[in-house]
C-alpha cells in the first residue's frame, strides 16, 4: 500500500501531520498584531474620527502632492471600491479636493486640502506613537527585523 506523500516510506514510517494551532499561525497572530495597533491608534488619534484606510489615503496623497483615485487606491492598497468610499467621505469632510488634470480634463486629480494637512499631521503623530507602543518591547534590532520580514511578507 502506497502513501500520496512519499512512496518510498512504509505507510508506519510516514510522520503524523501538525496539527493546525491556531496560537501559532502566522495569519492569527498578524491579525491580533494589526488589531493592538488599530486599538492603539484609535486610542491616541481620538477625536479626530480618522480611520486606518483614511489614514493611509492621506498619507499617500500628501507623499505624491497629487493623484488620480484609482492611482491613489493601488498605492495606499485598497481595492477600487473601498478608495471610492475613502476619498468620499474625505471629499465631505474638505480634507480632500478634486481638480482636472491640465493633461487630459476628463481625469479627475485629488490633492490634500490644508485641513487636510493640519488631520494628517495629528494623525501621524498618533501613528508613531501606536507604532512606537505595539513595538516598545522589542529592540531596535528587533523592530528592524520585524519590518523587513513584514515587508517581504506583504510584497509577496
Amino acid at each position: 500500500m502506497s502513501d500520496i506523500c512519499d512512496d518510498t516510506l512504509p505507510l508506519e514510517q510516514h510522520p503524523e501531520p501538525s496539527p493546525y494551532l491556531l496560537d501559532i499561525s502566522a495569519g492569527h497572530l498578524l491579525r491580533r498584531a494589526h488589531q493592538r495597533y488599530q486599538s492603539l491608534f484609535q486610542e491616541y488619534a481620538a477625536g479626530l474620527g480618522l480611520t486606518g484606510p483614511q489614514f493611509a489615503t492621506l498619507v499617500r496623497l500628501a507623499e505624491l502632492g497629487s493623484a488620480t483615485q484609482n492611482h491613489l487606491g493601488r498605492l495606499a492598497a485598497m481595492d477600487s471600491s473601498t478608495v471610492q468610499g475613502v476619498v468620499r467621505r474625505l471629499i465631505d469632510r474638505g480634507f480632500i479636493q478634486t481638480g482636472s488634470n491640465p493633461m487630459d480634463r476628463r481625469m479627475r486629480v485629488l490633492t490634500i486640502t490644508p485641513e487636510g494637512e493640519r488631520l494628517l499631521q495629528e494623525g501621524q503623530a498618533a501613528g508613531q506613537r501606536a507604532n512606537d507602543t505595539l513595538m516598545a518591547m522589542l529592540t531596535p534590532a528587533e523592530r528592524d527585523h520585524l519590518l523587513e520580514l513584514l515587508q517581504r511578507l506583504s510584497d509577496g
